[in-house]
């Protein structure tokens, strides 16, 4: 094994009211990627926050390159040479790739008033080579996907000399070629003996890329184990420390005999072509396929978020005119965005308001006023049935985990007694416990004669609850598979084909 390039032994913060970490530890090696999991929570978050200088710890040291140090702030952290790329990347798209890398640090031209750009330009073009990039330094960021948007973060962590780099959710919103893309740049990090900490919720990948996963929990450090010696399982069951919901398929229940919403030959430009297909009452399909196959902007045309071209919605086999979400309310019809704190949330309002934003008419009196007291019992009756875990429903929305934010956007669509729901990429973000649980509430739904579309990215996630898959490639459907006949191969067959090729 290389050598120890930080040590964090002892480590306790405390918040007002709250233990945030309880005497943890941790240890990186020189190019190593090591995993550091948890549940929202779990501490992982304020262990790495005090690494890189943005907390104080109250107890424990910080050994970094054989020496015990104190990390006063994030420059400080950056002087030693540790650095942390954020889940959300923290970019100026209206600058260069060049200008971003370097922007504080600028070099001068002869007249100290100006930047000397070729000299920017330059530096960055031989980190590019440094790292195998093939990017132009004086291209906008704003031109960049988020995968090269991401290698820019990564190169701009280590134009400060980084030796450790944290790498936050890394694969949060990209495609599978672009993870194998991102893969690659840190395998080859590693190879320069670059520590890596890695932080992920997609168990998947923690086989594929690390070499020590980490567990914390509540907390508290729990264990730490050689990737190639355990099992996801095995993680899983230290994450949490409780049963997850079983694997089972869901059972077929004869409510699903009736159509709740048919879509006939719906069309809107080249995203959505011709597509059709039913929902049963009581039932969830998957819709799955690779990015761009279209299945957001299915559902957005059928909430009315996107006009169509063309195409035909019958709910409760009578037709209906769907030409925007308030129609689609309307007709029993609730989205669920894949972006929950963007178009699902008032995120700096509280919980008690975000239940009942959909359904403000109906919580008003003979006067006109909204009665508080109303929507105070809504949300106190959703907090209970849901199990959103929050201190009171005047709590902010924000300042809940992204399981329990989650939760309270369903409720919203529930105190409008929506009977479809359309759920986009319903665990996004969100640990595997509250996976768990999410789960079971759909299934819960479904049981009370619900009906649900869900969107999701992750196969296991589509094979764990859909009674029906639909697969979509380029904007068409390209198959249905009933969830005994579906795998993993077989969906992915049909996410790579186009219409008319054969699956099989």
């Amino acid at each position: 094994m290389s050598r120890i390039l930080v040590s964090m032994d002892g480590i306790t913060k405390q918040f007002p009211g709250v233990l945030a970490l309880d005497q943890c530890r941790f240890e990186l090696h020189a190019g190593e990627v090591h995993a550091l999991v948890g549940e929202n929570g779990a501490g992982k978050s304020t262990m790495m926050k005090i690494l890189t200088g943005v907390y104080k710890r109250d107890a424990g040291r910080i050994v970094y390159k054989g020496k015990e140090v104190e990390i006063a702030s994030t420059r400080a952290a950056q002087n030693l040479g540790i650095s942390i790329i954020h889940q959300e990347l923290q970019l100026m798209p209206d600058l260069t790739i060049a200008q971003n890398i370097f922007i504080g640090r600028e070099p001068r031209a002869r007249l100290p008033l100006f930047l000397d750009d070729q000299a920017i330009n330059d530096k960055t073009q031989a980190l590019f080579q440094r790292m195998n990039l093939k990017l132009d330094p004086r291209t906008l960021v704003s031109e960049l996907t988020v995968a090269k948007q991401q290698m820019v973060e990564i190169a701009k962590a280590l134009s400060f000399q980084s030796e450790l780099l944290i790498m936050d959710e890394p694969t949060a919103a990209l495609t599978n070629a672009e993870i194998d893309e991102l893969f690659r740049m840190i395998s080859q990090l590693r190879e320069q003996g670059v520590g890596i900490v890695y932080i992920s919720h997609r168990m998947e990948e923690l086989k594929r890329i690390t070499d020590r996963i980490t567990v914390m929990r509540d907390g508290t450090y729990i264990d730490t184990v050689r990737t190639a010696d355990t099992t996801i399982d095995e993680i899983i069951a230290m994450m949490v420390g409780r049963q997850l919901y079983a694997t089972s398929k869901p059972e077929i229940s004869d409510k699903q005999q009736t159509k709740v919403l048919e879509v006939k030959r719906l069309n809107r430009g080249s995203a959505v072509m011709d597509v059709s297909f039913h929902l049963n009452k009581g039932e969830i399909i998957g819709f799955a396929g690779l990015m761009g196959a279209g299945r957001t902007e299915v559902a957005r045309a059928i909430f009315g978020a996107d006009r169509i071209d063309s195409g035909e919605i019958f709910v409760n086999g009578k037709k209906v005119s769907v030409k925007g979400p308030t129609d689609a309310v309307r007709y029993g019809i609730g989205y669920l965005s894949e972006d929950r704190k963007q178009f699902g949330l008032l995120v700096d309002m509280d919980v008690k308001t975000n239940l009942s934003i959909a359904s403000y008419r109906g919580f008003r009196n003979s006067l006109g006023w909204m009665n508080q007291s109303r929507i105070e019992q809504n949300a106190e009756k959703h907090v209970a049935s849901l199990k959103i875990k929050t201190p009171s429903v005047d709590q902010r929305v924000k300042f809940l985990s992204g399981g329990n934010q989650q939760k309270v956007v369903i409720g919203k669509w529930l105190t409008r007694d929506c009977q479809i729901l359309m759920i986009d990429e319903p665990t996004r973000g969100i640990d595997v416990g509250a996976k768990s649980e999410i789960y079971k509430l759909l299934d819960e739904l479904v049981q009370q004669g619900k009906s649900i579309i869900m969107i999701s990215s992750e196969l296991p996630e589509i094979l764990r609850i859909s009674h029906r898959i639909i697969v979509m490639c380029e904007g068409r459907i390209t198959g249905e598979l009933s969830s005994e006949e579906a795998t993993q191969e077989l969906i992915m067959k049909y996410a790579t084909m186009r219409v008319g090729e054969e699956a099989l």
